[in-house]
C-alpha cells in the first residue's frame, strides 16, 4: 500500500522531490504547505497536488508522512509539530541544528510510535552502494586513512536566496557535509572522535545570482573553511576538508586507503558515478553504475552538467520499511550521529581541542541492485 506524503516547505528542493515522485512506487505526494500560502499554491498547481496551510496539512487524516523541506533552523520545530500530530517525518538534512533539538525529535517520535527519517539518501544510490560492497567484501583490507573533500566558492553566484547558507546551522559542513559524513558512516561505521581547525574566508558575500537578493551582501556567521580529522571506531583515520573559499581544485570527493588497496568513491551528492578500485600496487579498475537502478544521469546542473538525482529514495525506503515492520536505512539515528559529527567538527575548530563523540549508530543495511529495482514505480 502506497503511503501519502504531505510537504512542508516549498522552496527549490521541493521540485526535485516532486519530479522524482512518479519514479517511486511506495509514496504518493498529495499536498504541500508553506509559510507563504501563495508559494504553496504555485507549487501545488505545478504538480497537480493540493495546497494547504501548515496547520491544515498536519491535521489531515489522509497524510501518513510529512516531508520536512524547511530551512535548517526550522527542521526540529516542524518535525516536532508533525510528530505531535501523529505523522511519520522525513526531513531534509541536517536533522536539526543542535544535538538537543535532534534528540528531542527522536524522543518525541519514540513516544508517539512514529518513524523519523533524514536525508541524505544518496547512500542508497548504486555508486555509494558499490563502493560499500568493496569495503564489505574485504578487498580493501582494513581502512587505514583517506580523504574526503567538499569544495566550491559558495552559493552566492547561483542561488537566488543564499543568505541561510552562511548562517548558523549551515556552512559547508552542515550544508554539504551530510552527504560526505553519511557516506563515510555508511561505509566505515560510526565516528569516535573529531579534531578540526576552521576560519571564515570573508566576512561578507556579494550575491551575484539572479533573483531578489542580487547585488546585496550577506553577513557570514559560520565557518566557511574547515579541516577535520575523523577517527572512526573501526580504526580508520579520515581527513575531511570542507570549504566555500576555493576557486578551483583537483581532488577526489572521497578516497579510501586500506591495507589491501585503494578505493575512489564517487561524488556522494549523486546517486550514480564510477567506482575505482586498485588492489595493492595494481592499476585502477573501474565499475560503472549508470546502468544500475537509479544510477543513470537524469538532471543537468546549471543546464549543462549531467548528474544522477533520485531524492526520495530514502523516503520511499522508509514508507516500505514502515509497512514491513523493519528498520529504514536513512534513519533518524543515522542523521543524529551525522549531526553529532558535524557539530563536533565546528566545536573542535572553535575550541581547538579534540571532541569525543557522545553518540553512535548502526550502519544501515546494504541495498542490493535487485532490491533497489523494486523501488521503481514500474517494478513488477
Amino acid at each position: 500500500m502506497t503511503m501519502n506524503v504531505g510537504i512542508v516547505g516549498c522552496g527549490n528542493i521541493s521540485d526535485t522531490y516532486l519530479q522524482n515522485g512518479p519514479l517511486l512506487r511506495d509514496i504518493n505526494y498529495i499536498a504541500c504547505a508553506d509559510l507563504r500560502f501563495d508559494v504553496a499554491e504555485a507549487k501545488a498547481s505545478k504538480y497537480g497536488i493540493e495546497a494547504a496551510s501548515i496547520d491544515a496539512l498536519l491535521a489531515r487524516d489522509d497524510v501518513d508522512i510529512i516531508l520536512n523541506l524547511t530551512v535548517p533552523a526550522a527542521h526540529a520545530e516542524v518535525s516536532l509539530r508533525a510528530i505531535a500530530a501523529g505523522k511519520h517525518v522525513y526531513t531534509e538534512k541536517p536533522l536539526a541544528i543542535s544535538l538537543a533539538e535532534g534528540r528531542s525529535v527522536l524522543e518525541a517520535a519514540a513516544f508517539k510510535g512514529v518513524r523519523v527519517g533524514s536525508a541524505p539518501d544518496t547512500i542508497l544510490g548504486p555508486g555509494l552502494q558499490a563502493a560499500r560492497a568493496i569495503v564489505d567484501s574485504g578487498k580493501l583490507g582494513d581502512v587505514v586513512t583517506g580523504l574526503a573533500t567538499v569544495m566550491s566558492h559558495g552559493m552566492e553566484d547561483w542561488h537566488p536566496n543564499p543568505a541561510f547558507f552562511f548562517q548558523k546551522g549551515a556552512g559547508p559542513v552542515l550544508d554539504m557535509g551530510p552527504y560526505y559524513v553519511t557516506a563515510l558512516i555508511n561505509m566505515l561505521g560510526p565516528v569516535k572522535r573529531v579534531q578540526a581547525t576552521g576560519r571564515i574566508g570573508t566576512p561578507e558575500r556579494l550575491v551575484t545570482a539572479e533573483g531578489p537578493m542580487k547585488g546585496q551582501t550577506v553577513k557570514v556567521e559560520t565557518f566557511t573553511s574547515l579541516n577535520a580529522l575523523l577517527s572512526f571506531e573501526s580504526g580508520a583515520e579520515i581527513a575531511f576538508l570542507a570549504s566555500w573559499d576555493v576557486w578551483n581544485y583537483d581532488l577526489r570527493p572521497i578516497e579510501l586507503h586500506g591495507t589491501a588497496g585503494t578505493l575512489r568513491v564517487p561524488d556522494p551528492n549523486n546517486f550514480g558515478g564510477t567506482v575505482d578500485f586498485a588492489a595493492e600496487a595494481g592499476a585502477f579498475a573501474s565499475e560503472q553504475t549508470a546502468t544500475l537502478p537509479f544510477g543513470a544521469d537524469n538532471r543537468l546542473w546549471a543546464d549543462e552538467y549531467p548528474y544522477s538525482c533520485y531524492r526520495g529514495m530514502g523516503l520511499a525506503d522508509m514508507a516500505r520499511s514502515i509497512k514491513a515492520g523493519v528498520p529504514h536505512r536513512c534513519s533518524g539515528e543515522l542523521g543524529y550521529h551525522a549531526l553529532d559529527v558535524m557539530l563536533a567538527i565546528e566545536e573542535a575548530a572553535l575550541q581547538h581541542r579534540v571532541i569525543e563523540l557522545g553518540s553512535t549508530c548502526a550502519r544501515p543495511a546494504a541495498l542490493s541492485s535487485e532490491e533497489a529495482a523494486l523501488f521503481a514505480a514500474d517494478a513488477a
